[in-house]
């Protein structure tokens, strides 16, 4: 949401969840590769992007950057517009992962008293390996690309209560269109669980061994804390909710004390990273899990990025709903991330080193 009011307590779990597995010293080797980001001095997208018959939108979020099988010289990168009435997702491309043009809508709104008339956010994509350094590749199933999808309702204001998750699928990986008829999660579920009964947020997809996992983070009101859980699926279609849900929880007194949300996870060599946001201690940063069997997760409790990392104001309120890509051609990751501040709500950028803002340019970015 825009805002993040903290809650008065903390969601307390009615039963004991595996013990954390791996230990602090392993936890700090695993998060160094992801620290030590230089920041991209403005927006990569702005707030207004004026995307042609879209030209409403004033604000912008959850990017995802992706490639398609055939396309070796772009990527691309699916975000969301705010326009006062919901979200309706884009799509943007790029030759060179600073600069970003020729949008297009790639999923409006859905259908009215239809449970995604609000809006959709795709990004949740099926991609061919979730390796964290592999190319995002997004995977053909049954002749189709796929992406889970947080949704709402109803518009006319800001994420209306209580959202949903749908699937999408895709001729050509630009132009998305909604798969099943009915919502694969919901508030509205028999077995929603207390944690998540008050609205059901984003996903995120992994293919692992024949089955899949979905992430997402959702919220109890009124204290408004938002958690990861975890359902699992063998067709796409049909998602069952793990037993012990939250799989990633908030924690007293720390940078993730009020939300834990919007988990992205990837294979890292011999366990699993997640990279998600907190919201604690005055602002939304980037943080980091680990696991080895994607249920049992360690945090850091040491944001890798800090709301408020670029000193222009770009990201003093919040730094967050991230996108990685490591670019073997540059030899260089490129975080995206969802930045709040003085400029508005845009989609921010930080790399791992320096960069030319251009291959013909001697102009240079830096700390």
């Amino acid at each position: 949401g825009t805002s993040y009011p903290g809650p008065d307590f903390l969601v307390r779990p009615t039963k004991e969840t595996a013990v954390d597995t791996i230990d602090t010293k392993t936890v700090k080797e695993w998060s160094a590769p992801y620290r030590g980001w230089v920041y991209y001095p403005t927006h990569v997208i702005s707030p207004k992007p004026n995307v042609l018959g879209f030209e409403d939108v004033y604000m912008t979020d959850v990017p995802t950057v992706y490639q398609l099988p055939d396309v070796d010289d772009k990527w691309f990168m699916s975000f969301i517009g705010f326009n006062g009435k919901g979200y309706q997702s884009f799509v943007a491309e790029s030759t060179d992962l600073l600069n970003w043009g020729n949008m297009q809508l790639a999923m409006g709104f859905g259908g009215e008293r239809e449970f995604d008339f609000g809006g959709c956010v795709i990004g949740a994509f099926l991609y061919e390996d979730y390796g964290i350094k592999a190319r995002r590749t997004l995977k053909k199933k049954d002749g189709k690309y796929w992406s889970l999808y947080g949704a709402y309702s109803k518009q006319g204001k800001y994420e209306i209560d209580p959202g949903y998750e749908g699937l999408a699928s895709s001729d050509d990986g630009l132009t998305w269109r909604r798969a099943k008829a009915q919502y694969i999660l919901s508030v509205h579920d028999d077995h929603v669980q207390d944690w998540e009964r008050d609205s059901i947020y984003q996903p995120w997809l992994v293919e692992h061994e024949g089955k899949y996992y979905n992430f997402y983070n959702a919220k109890r009101m009124p204290e408004w804390v938002e958690q990861i859980g975890l359902a699992t699926s063998t067709d796409l279609f049909d998602w069952k909710r793990h037993e012990e849900n939250p799989v990633v929880r908030v924690r007293p007194d720390s940078y993730d004390s009020d939300f834990v949300a919007d988990g992205k996870v990837f294979r890292d060599g011999n366990h699993w990273t997640m990279f998600y946001f907190g919201v604690g201690k005055s602002g939304a940063h980037i943080m980091v899990a680990f696991s080895r069997d994607l249920v049992s997760w360690t945090s850091d409790p040491e944001p890798l990025y800090k709301a408020g990392g670029n000193p222009s104001g770009l990201d003093c309120q919040y730094a967050h709903k991230i996108s990685l890509v490591w670019n073997p051609g540059t030899e260089t990751w490129y975080m995206y991330y969802d930045a709040v501040g003085n400029e508005g709500r845009g989609i921010g950028l930080i790399t791992s080193r320096i960069l030319c803002k251009n291959i013909t340019s001697d102009t240079c970015y830096e700390l």
